[in-house]
């Protein structure tokens, strides 16, 4: 006979209560803790049964071969990249996004590349099997063998996958909509996110599969669900980028098979996605070279140099609180860049309202950013553009100096290859000076935050006035 369990969960943070409360004792939050039910059905020749099939299985040597042939490329060399050389077999990728991101349209677009190589099956949760046959025919692809269902019951996509061959790929949009019916919960709640995505990878590591999850996210912006299924996968990629943008930042937050913090450029259009091999170009294309408040920034996402944008508008404050607003950055490394123009360079801010923006939907955590958000901001208040054809990098530290940042050779080439003549950079290491040299590039070296405030706050300074 089978039992009811009766377990109280927090939909935020997945811990479990013995009884229910208004507020999570574990992340503090109100009126999280849901009621979820559970049927056991398990009984005690299962559980023998579950023991001898534990007892057959035979140890490995650690030293055993790794097959060579087991990562397989997608032929979409911008998630290649980010996956580090391609899919590994058996293992498990959970993908997050916005909605209307294009996650549904990227793996639609992966099992077409894949199906002459792989058998793939693509099951959905939230949508019609026609809705799925209109997009493959916008994006013409609706000739591939990828096979379709529309199953949302854990147990029924198992059952249904065994009796065919064993798939190569699966791909499931979306794990909030799968269910396990041992839970009374509804779909989507903690318990049932976290029982369907454990049968789903026990499934793809015993039978090889490659398992690709869609998981909705917060607003927050991280994966929505127990924050163990990100523990349970083996790589998380997110789709950054706005809706109303055509380009999308596919980055990797968790690999163990690759580099993570790797980044993807995707540019959406009527046809799908499709790769942008030089960004640079594409964030700075339209961009005007003598504009008030810009600058360019050259960072590193991943191991990929990057030039992007930075704009900057202050204005008078007509409240008595003045307005920061910042996208594309952390607006608490925005504050820390304003305490120190402030604090040691006596540059005024506090009553003015501080508009920033990086250029193309960028989300740019590299704190070498710093001295290019600095010169951004500086433009804008002195109302003196940016130095023409020149790219800014530094990191600021609480003492008004520039810290020395990695990679700065990478972010020169990649610079002078689209353009830049000039540079006003962090001190350089004595180990890297041979490197800049073959440059054909004027570079500056700025110790110190008043070096910038000095072209920008006396007019009649240029460039090449610098130290």
């Amino acid at each position: 006979m089978n039992k009811l369990i009766k377990h109280y969960v927090c939909q935020e943070c997945g811990a479990q209560h013995p009884r229910w409360s208004g507020r999570c004792d574990s992340c503090n939050s109100w009126n999280t803790i849901i009621e979820e039910i559970q049927r056991s059905s398990k009984s005690h020749k299962a559980n023998k049964t579950s023991s001898l099939r534990a007892s057959v299985q035979i140890p490995e040597v650690l030293s055993t071969p790794i097959d060579s042939t087991q990562r397989i490329a997608t032929a979409i060399e911008e998630l290649d990249r980010v996956l580090g050389g391609g899919l590994v077999r058996g293992s498990v990728i959970l993908l997050g996004g916005d909605p209307g991101i294009g996650k549904s349209t990227l793996l639609l677009q992966v099992a077409s590349k894949l199906n002459t190589q792989l058998k793939c099956f693509y099951v959905t949760g939230e949508e019609a099997l026609d809705q799925i046959r209109l997009r493959a025919q916008r994006l013409h692809i609706e000739n591939s063998e990828v096979y379709l269902l529309a199953v949302t019951n854990v147990s029924d996509i198992i059952q249904i996958l065994e009796k065919q061959k064993t798939p190569s790929l699966l791909i499931v949009d979306s794990i909030q909509t799968v269910y396990n019916d041992l839970l009374d919960a509804a779909p989507g709640t903690v318990s049932q996110v976290r029982s369907s995505a454990h049968e789903l990878i026990r499934f793809a590591k015993v039978s090889n599969t490659i398992l690709l999850l869609v998981g909705h996210v917060t607003k927050e912006g991280t994966v929505a669900g127990p924050r163990v299924l990100e523990h349970m996968v083996d790589t998380v990629l997110y789709f950054e980028g706005e809706r109303a943008n055509q380009f999308r930042i596919l980055r990797s937050v968790k690999n163990r098979f690759g580099p993570t913090s790797e980044i993807g450029v995707f540019q959406m259009a009527q046809t799908g996605l499709s790769e942008v091999t030089n960004p640079s170009k594409m964030l700075l294309a339209g961009r005007s070279h003598d504009a008030i408040g810009s600058c360019i920034f050259a960072g590193i996402e991943g191991s990929r140099p990057m030039l992007a944008e930075i704009q900057a508008l202050i204005a008078p404050s007509p409240f008595g609180t003045p307005r920061r607003s910042v996208i594309g950055l952390d607006g608490n490394r925005l504050a820390m860049i304003l305490a120190v123009l402030e604090a040691r360079c006596n540059i005024s801010l506090s009553n003015r309202d501080i508009f920033l923006n990086v250029v193309g939907g960028l989300k740019i955590s590299d704190p070498a950013a710093d001295l290019a958000v600095a010169a951004a901001l500086l433009s804008s208040l002195f109302n003196f553009p940016s130095p023409q054809e020149s790219i800014i990098f530094g990191e600021i530290g609480l003492s008004a100096e520039i810290r020395t940042v990695n990679y700065s050779d990478i972010r020169l080439k990649e610079g002078f290859k689209l353009g830049f003549t000039k540079a006003i950079i962090s001190p350089i290491r004595s180990t890297n000076l041979k490197l800049f040299e073959e440059l054909e590039i004027n570079i500056k070296e700025v110790s110190s935050l008043h070096d910038l405030v000095t072209i920008f706050k006396n007019s009649n300074t240029r460039f090449d006035a610098l130290p």
